[in-house]
């Protein structure tokens, strides 16, 4: 009988003007093919992990905190299996966005601490990772800005009505999105302090004792 009920209901919104189905279907596309490409970048920001550390190392010795902390970061994101239902689940999304967050925070240490290197920051394969590195962030904010706006589009499309029947009839559920301001605050580099440099003593006074 409830099988029987759910095909009624399914005709009945099946028959009205503008059910949005074939909206939620194309916003059901579109969301796959921004969330690759967000995958996509990604990807191309943790394979350029490896050869920045290595290069980083050998002439930041000292740093090996914050390389380890990279490398861990690093293994973080690549523990968890990017598939398109990740998108489905609230919780696996959410930690792939921790991960993503936490590689993005231990790459902004690097960075600062590489300030502290003249050597290295004049190496020329260091530079160019830095170009490509900083391309890639380009590229990741901008998918991620694509996937953003669809999956907005699809969970309008899953809560308006008439659509929200189709949605209900066909098991269509809003998806998570990015929270942009919680991974920007996550992500944001720490003050790194190298020591302050001690004041100079001040001078003597003329005519005073030493």
């Amino acid at each position: 009988m409830r099988t029987l009920w759910k095909l009624l209901i399914a005709a009945w919104v099946l028959s009205l003007s503008g059910c949005g189905y074939n909206t939620l279907q194309a916003n059901d596309e579109q969301i796959k093919a921004s969330w690759a490409e967000v995958v996509n970048q990604y990807q191309r920001r943790a394979d350029l992990v490896p050869n920045l550390v290595n290069t980083v190392k050998g002439y930041a010795t000292h740093e090996e905190k914050v390389l380890t902390q990279v490398t861990e970061a690093r293994a973080r994101v690549g523990s968890i299996q990017a598939s398109p239902e990740l998108v489905n689940d609230p919780e696996a999304f959410a930690r792939f966005q921790s991960a993503q967050a936490g590689l993005s925070s231990a790459l902004s240490r690097l960075l600062v601490v590489s300030e502290n290197y003249p050597d290295l920051k004049a190496n020329t394969g260091f530079r160019d990772l830095q170009a490509q590195l900083e391309g890639t962030e380009n590229r990741i904010t901008v998918a991620r800005n694509r996937y953003i706006q669809a999956v907005q589009d699809y969970n309008l499309t899953v809560r308006s009505f008439p659509s929200n029947l189709t949605a209900m009839a066909f098991g269509y559920k809003v998806k998570p999105n990015f929270t942009v301001e919680n991974e920007r605050a996550i992500s944001t580099a720490p003050t790194v302090d190298f020591g302050a440099t001690p004041a100079a003593p001040a001078a003597a006074a003329p005519g005073t004792a030493k």
